[in-house]
């Protein structure tokens, strides 16, 4: 191989020839060389990168995941938190409905309801056919929530009803407790009118305060024509053994002649209750029970309130 120098200046040229040796140094120089140079860039480069990832790469990766822990620790302690919240919501909810499950069960009472119409002990009979919600309708976290909050609000506001009702049920069944009316004696009939009579014992004419019921024997039951206080129970002149009750709204009512008496004063007597047995005792011929109403402290006909139709 021959190799021609020319020389830019003067034009001049010279050969410089190649013996075999020297050939194949240049052929290594001008193709080895690079291939060398790109072999140790690749490698130089390639463990820069191995040096990055292990070091940075792998940094930031665990970084990551303790952040991602971290998050995930909050989300359980705030689950939680909220979970524990709507425990002690549905806990106080369940709390109110027992309580109006109680009120309920009272005002059936106090309504006067048939047995088996309101069963607090129940669940509510529903039923029919079942239609399926489209996907994505169910309930998500925030609804269940907003439905808690709706029950809450829905629950005060039956309670407060009820409340009221129970008001206004209560306040109807005093008034009808305490409305008189009936006879003292299940059994019996009238044997003396209010008002004017002949006097049993001396013939004279008389006015006769009450109604007399004659039972034909001692020992018939005599009840309370309406709810009161027993104001006295105990011997009276002409009466006998008395029984008095007081009524409220001024009315009191006079059991007399009695055989025995059940109560004493003070006592706190229901409608219907059996206060006294029927007998001959004081200014009395036979066995009978007399019945007076007074009205402000003053006597009055007691036959309309025997005619009287309960409330």
């Amino acid at each position: 191989m021959k190799i021609i120098i020319v020389d830019q200046k003067h034009g001049d040229t010279r050969s410089i020839v190649l013996k075999d040796w020297m050939r194949v140094l240049l052929t290594f120089c001008f193709l080895g060389m690079p291939v060398f140079l790109g072999y140790y860039g690749y490698q130089f480069s390639a463990g820069r990168s191995a040096d990055l990832y292990t070091d940075e790469a792998a940094q930031a990766w665990a970084d990551k995941l303790v952040e991602q822990e971290e998050e995930v620790q909050r989300i359980r302690e705030e689950t939680l938190a909220q979970l524990q919240a709507l425990t002690l919501r549905l806990a106080n909810l369940q709390a109110r409905l027992l309580r109006l499950d109680a009120l309920g069960e009272r005002l059936t009472v106090i309504s006067d309801l048939d047995d088996g119409e309101f069963n607090f002990q129940q669940m509510p009979a529903v039923g029919g056919p079942e239609v399926m919600l489209e996907k994505g309708n169910g309930f998500e976290e925030f609804d269940l929530i907003k439905e808690i909050d709706e029950l809450s609000l829905q629950i005060e506001d039956r309670s407060q009803q009820l409340e009221l009702l129970e008001s206004l049920l209560s306040d109807r069944q005093i008034q009808s407790d305490t409305f008189l009316a009936g006879r003292p004696v299940s059994s019996g009939w009238i044997s003396s009118a209010f008002g004017r009579r002949i006097d049993p014992f001396n013939g004279d004419l008389a006015w006769h305060q009450g109604v007399d019921f004659a039972t034909g024997v001692t020992g018939v039951e005599v009840s309370s024509v309406a709810s009161g206080v027993v104001t006295f129970a105990g011997e009276r002149s002409g009466y006998g053994r008395l029984v008095e009750i007081n009524h409220g709204n001024g009315y009191e009512s006079l059991y007399a002649h009695n055989q025995e008496i059940l109560v004493n004063s003070g006592d706190i007597i229901k409608k219907g209750q059996v206060v006294a047995l029927s007998g001959n005792s004081g200014r009395s011929t036979g066995p009978h029970v007399h019945f007076e109403i007074h009205k402000n402290g003053r006597v009055i006909d007691p036959a309309s309130y025997i005619n009287r139709t309960n409330r």
